[in-house]
């Protein structure tokens, strides 16, 4: 059993692909005993993979900043496990990042996109030894996987850093490499401490 964090959209997007995988992650997550951790809202992507955890018995945790709910930015979810509600974005990707094992970005916008490339580059940084996976439904990510690419060619990324980021188009394929990966990486982290 693990805790994985979701990054999405909190829109459903154009492609009735991205609802459809959203609504797998999250039956997903929850008949393989995984705890979800996401935004905390009822809207968009992260909705539909809550609820449907929640409909499959799952366990979801939604983090949320009190300024989204005051400016109904973002509609908190009524039937979380838990809802946190912090005070700040920085506080809430913290809390997120704490609590999780791993990191799944599904299609989203400048939200998702800042959040997943965070968390890949903490994990390369050594703050936490945490696997990131991009769900690459219908080429959504290929832009992001073209432009890594071309920044290992021009010297920016290292080729070892870049191949630890997980690309699949499959939910079940990337929450399984999620779990390898992060086993994989605690080992290697354990052994750099001794």
């Amino acid at each position: 059993m693990a805790t994985l964090c979701i990054y999405c959209g909190s829109n459903v997007g154009s492609d009735p692909r991205f609802l459809e995988t959203a609504r797998l992650v999250g039956k997903t997550l929850a008949e393989k005993n995984h705890t979800l951790v996401y935004g905390g809202g009822k809207v968009g992507l992260m909705g539909v993979v809550a609820d449907e955890a929640l409909a499959a018995g799952g366990k979801v945790i939604g983090i949320i900043p009190e300024l989204f709910i005051r400016e109904e930015r973002e509609i908190a979810h009524p039937g979380l496990t838990e809802l946190h509600i912090v005070d700040s974005m920085h506080e809430r990707k913290h809390k997120m990042a704490s609590l999780a094992d791993g990191f799944l970005a599904l299609p989203g916008g400048i939200g998702t996109l800042e959040e997943i490339i965070e968390a890949f580059t903490w994990t390369q940084l050594g703050i936490h030894p945490k696997p990131c996976a991009l769900l690459n439904v219908n080429g959504f990510y290929d832009p992001l996987v073209t432009l890594l690419a071309d920044m290992v060619k021009k010297g920016f990324l290292h080729q070892d850093q870049f191949s630890q980021l997980i690309v699949e188009e499959e939910p079940e394929a990337a929450i399984a490499q999620l779990l390898d990966r992060k086993t994989r990486l605690i080992s290697k982290w354990m052994d750099l401490a001794k």
